[in-house]
């Protein structure tokens, strides 16, 4: 039980970051498919300094994987920026190219510095096996710095989106960005706002997946679709912060099944596969998305390329 517990912390964690970044983009009016890639690109990030960076340095090591990835992620995540603001691109292709680019790119890279290091030793995995330690708050389990951390994100989520004038202009960019610029609101300006923190979140959810549980990560899996499951999340939440920390944790619960079943009897006397309980979230986001799509309360121009003459 123990065990399950931490990984649904864990899960939940990724789960929400990512969607908290997918909401403050869609609420600012763009679309974030590429949440897949950004996750891939913060992850990078995160192994790199992971690799490179001593262990020994403790709290300044931790902070520097966390600040690596969410810098990673938001330089990335500018793609989609200019790509759907500048030029006004097509914000679903724009994702849908990220995530495919996202995974290839990071692969070419570890590959490249792996071969650099042992030309016999061409692979796509970075490990981290002592450096990994000093993200547990307690050695032995997988609770770790960043599982309070999520929280006080959320709760700053929270608050900047509805509490400060910052998240009110944002979201009235994704209601009504001709009424928002009407009011002075620069409405290019907080749609790369809204895309960046979205960035942000993005790159270190991708950090803390490919911390859990395991010492090594081979860039050639990505994040096995939790940008995806990350959307739905935000949907069947609502897009509302604490609405979607619920959501995060429902998924997050099913997620971890396919780590710990082995240790339920009664999961044990059904005789399933392990490929059943993998599928679990994947199969409950399909539902969510049937029955909750049509009614969810999107930000009204979302997706919807911001033209200053329309009306």
């Amino acid at each position: 039980m123990i065990l399950l517990i931490q990984y649904m912390l864990v899960f939940t964690s990724v789960l929400m970051l990512v969607a908290l970044g997918g909401c403050f983009s869609e609420h600012s009016g763009v679309i974030n498919i590429g949440l897949e890639g950004i996750m891939v690109f913060g992850a990078l990030g995160g192994a790199l300094v992971m690799k490179y960076m001593p262990a020994q340095y403790g709290f300044v090591f931790v902070v520097c994987c966390i600040l690596a990835s969410m810098l990673m992620g938001v330089l990335y995540s500018l793609l989609l920026a200019v790509a759907a603001i500048n030029f006004k691109a097509d914000q679903t292709l724009v994702g849908t190219a990220m995530n495919l680019l996202g995974t290839a790119a990071a692969t070419v890279i570890v590959k490249a510095l792996n071969t650099a290091e042992n030309p016999n030793n061409p692979s796509s995995t970075i490990q981290y096996i002592a450096a990994k330690k000093n993200f547990l708050i307690v050695d032995g389990y997988e609770f770790n710095w960043f599982m309070p951390l999520a929280l006080i994100l959320l709760l700053l989520s929270y608050v900047i989106l509805y509490k400060t004038r910052f998240g009110l202009r944002l979201m009235a960019c994704g209601e009504h960005p001709q009424a928002a610029s009407s009011v002075g609101i620069n409405v290019l300006k907080m749609r790369y706002w809204g895309v960046m923190i979205s960035g942000l979140l993005g790159g270190f959810g991708g950090l803390v997946y490919i911390t859990a549980g395991v010492s090594e990560w081979k860039f050639e899996n990505g994040v096995a679709g939790f940008g995806f499951l990350a959307l739905a999340v935000m949907i069947f939440g609502g897009w509302k912060p604490f609405r979607i920390a619920l959501a995060a944790l429902l998924f997050g619960l099913f997620r971890s099944l396919s780590n710990v079943y082995t240790g339920f009897a009664f999961l044990n006397s059904l005789n399933l596969p392990s490929t059943v309980y993998n599928m679990l979230p994947y199969i409950i986001s399909l539902v969510v998305l049937i029955f909750f799509s049509a009614n969810s309360a999107a930000p009204k121009a979302e997706g919807i390329p911001y033209d200053k003459g329309s009306r």
